[in-house]
């Protein structure tokens, strides 16, 4: 026997419907990309010009689930494309500009986009690329029209003349919540990137997830600023977390420095702010530059990374915002896991407490994580046991995207490529990707936990640690230091910084400095690159 209860596909345009019907007036405030000034709009006018598109989508004569590539910042024509082009029943297709050419080339043919929308900045390397994109329809430039746009490339349309050949009326259709709704392609450290195509239904079910209070919990009364790009895993998922929710949104636009980061947040009352350890690193050196005291803000969500400590606490103790550690990936839509205390914890010293808030927190209804041995076999959760992190759950990903090998999944898991601990209260610390971690002696060394000690010293703007060949031992850490500014640390006090903070065997060997890591298109380190640069460090030591 059913249950005798309406029944509604969780479809993404229910979303901005309802932000539409109870928060029209709530403000979006977008960074133009092209003057540099912010603009005022709102969650009903977003919604008005996404109807708009389905519309014009729909009259230009896609079929249902063609894709709808983006190569965009954030901003609010972003927002409307993330809605008209799934609310239509097409697919939003967000790519990462920060891609080197030949990828881009690569991910618009796998996809099959047959619309590009780009921001006026990125229309000369579209306009270079062109001619090796053959299936590629049309390219629509997200703004007014200008002359010299279109000069750089012919027959070009522009996003506001486009939408308005759509009707206001337009009716959102109903299909399959199991839809697909919208495409990432992951960063691709080695090989193609892969497809990850998600759903209507994970989509709502993960807005619905993040918008508990365990998670993120984003409110009517909160101002929400992603900083993370709308071009990387749907922006965390903000873009549907604040429809749902009411919540007012700044979109930054390109401009991601500290400066600009606080001036927006300042400027503008943001409550809630989303981002990666590297861009937050920018907005603190700033921050105490300026004097600022981040007023307003009230929450920090950071992942992409292993948050440093010293920074959660600079977050706490000086300006009294609380950092939600989470973690997540492309293939997970992506939140996988939050750092929320339980209950109980709260018998804990002060000390404990905020020793707590630096793993990468526990799931959410909805996800399931479990750690196995190098035979497959679970391993206790008892925070000790380390091992391979698998995961599986309701917005977690069954198969790439036009992939011939689809055999990714372990009995009904998928393998993260992480390394873990899980305590009994499913609390998870990420100990480093299973490529990274350091193997010496037939003893693993975490260059995580190597990393958070580093950046709590006052000399550092940013650090990694690597594993390079060793005669000995086969492999041991060595750590590259980037220097704060006007600072010059030496190599001993570094490598003294350890002492009495982790085991002497682990103290990374030598100390190189540089003044910049090398970041991908999404500001994680490149492991890889360093060890190209300087895996020969340990060349003849004993």
């Amino acid at each position: 026997m059913l249950g005798q209860m309406m029944t509604k596909p969780l479809l993404i345009s229910s979303l901005i419907d309802h932000a539409v019907r109870y928060h029209a007036d709530t403000p979006i405030i977008s960074v133009n990309t092209t003057g540099g000034g912010a603009e005022e709009t709102s969650w009903g006018a977003v919604g008005h010009n996404a109807r708009l598109l389905g519309s014009a989508l729909t009259k230009l004569g896609l079929e249902p689930q063609a894709r709808c590539g983006t190569i965009a910042w954030n901003n609010r024509r972003h927002l409307e494309i993330y809605y008209g082009a799934s609310g239509g029943g097409f697919v939003c297709h967000t790519i990462n500009p920060r891609l080197f050419p030949e990828q881009l080339v690569y991910i618009v043919d796998h996809a099959d986009d047959k619309v590009l929308f780009v921001d006026a900045t990125f229309l000369p390397l579209v306009a270079k690329l062109r001619d090796q994109m053959p299936k590629l329809e049309h390219v629509i430039v997200m703004g007014p029209h200008e002359d010299k746009l279109s000069e750089q490339l012919p027959g070009v349309m522009f996003y506001d003349d486009f939408i308005q050949t759509g009707d206001a009326d337009y009716q959102w259709p109903e299909f399959d919540e199991n839809t697909a709704s919208s495409l990432c392609y992951t960063s691709g450290t080695t090989g193609h990137p892969k497809g990850v195509l998600y759903s209507h239904r994970s989509t709502v079910l993960h807005a619905f997830a993040s918008n508990t209070l365990d998670v993120i919990g984003y409110s009517a009364r909160d101002i929400v600023m992603p900083v993370v790009p709308m071009f990387h895993v749907n922006a965390w998922g903000a873009p549907y977390g604040c429809a749902m929710s009411g919540a007012a949104m700044v979109m930054p636009g390109p401009d991601l420095s500290g400066e600009a980061l606080v001036k927006l947040i300042d400027g503008h009352g943001v409550t809630l702010a989303m981002g990666v350890p590297t861009i937050w690193l920018g907005l603190l050196t700033y921050a105490r530059q300026a004097g600022s005291k981040l007023d307003s803000l009230a929450r920090t969500v950071i992942g992409g990374s292993a948050c440093p400590p010293s920074m959660i606490a600079e977050f706490r103790d000086t300006y009294g915002v609380e950092t939600v550690h989470a973690w997540g990936m492309s293939e997970m839509s992506p939140l996988g896991t939050s750092n929320q205390p339980l209950a109980k914890h709260k018998a804990l010293t002060e000390e404990a407490q905020h020793k707590l808030r630096e793993n990468q927190g526990r799931p959410p209804f909805g996800v399931e994580l479990k750690i196995v041995d190098d035979h497959g076999n679970t391993l206790p959760n008892d925070g000790e046991a380390q091992g391979d992190l698998l995961v599986r759950g309701h917005w977690v990903l069954d198969s790439y995207f036009r992939m011939d090998d689809q055999n990714i999944l372990q009995d009904g898991w998928f393998a993260t490529g992480d390394v873990a601990t899980l305590d009994e209260d499913g609390y998870m610390t990420i100990r480093d990707r299973s490529k990274d971690i350091i193997k010496s002696g037939g003893e693993w060394i975490s260059s995580v936990e190597l990393e958070n000690i580093a950046m709590g010293h006052p000399k550092l703007a940013n650090a990694a640690v690597i594993g390079v060949p060793h005669p000995k031992w086969d492999e041991r850490p060595i750590l590259i230091a980037v220097p704060a500014e006007d600072e010059t640390p030496t190599e001993e006090e570094l490598r003294a910084y350890y002492e009495d903070k982790i085991a002497s065997w682990q103290i990374p060997d030598r100390v190189v400095f540089t003044d910049a890591l090398p970041l991908n298109a999404t500001g994680k380190v490149l492991k890889r690159t360093l060890r190209d640069l300087y895996g020969h460090v340990l060349e003849g030591a004993k």
